[in-house]
């Protein structure tokens, strides 16, 4: 299954965990989204989100973005699917 990605860089609460939640919406089962944002409140809107819908949370980083900042980025995946592997 592809994987899809989210670049909410830039964008203030709570319109990175309003447009991820529109997302998963959209998504197929199994799906993977990967989220990117800049918002610091994501590090507990985007887990609240997830822990609200089912869905699975697979990952959360924290990666330099180039302005000094941080980039968090979350890899969300829609429940209802098979998961691929072992």
């Amino acid at each position: 299954m592809s994987e899809t990605h989210l670049d909410l860089r830039g964008l203030k609460c709570p319109l990175p965990a309003l447009k991820t939640r529109k997302a998963l919406s959209k998504a197929a089962p199994g799906a993977v989204l990967v989220v990117s944002c800049t918002d610091p409140m994501a590090v507990i809107d985007i887990p609240h989100l997830i822990g609200q819908t089912g869905d699975a949370l697979e990952g959360q980083e924290k990666q330099a973005a180039e302005s000094g900042g941080e980039i968090l980025v979350f890899r969300i995946r829609k429940a209802g699917g098979a998961r691929s592997g072992p």
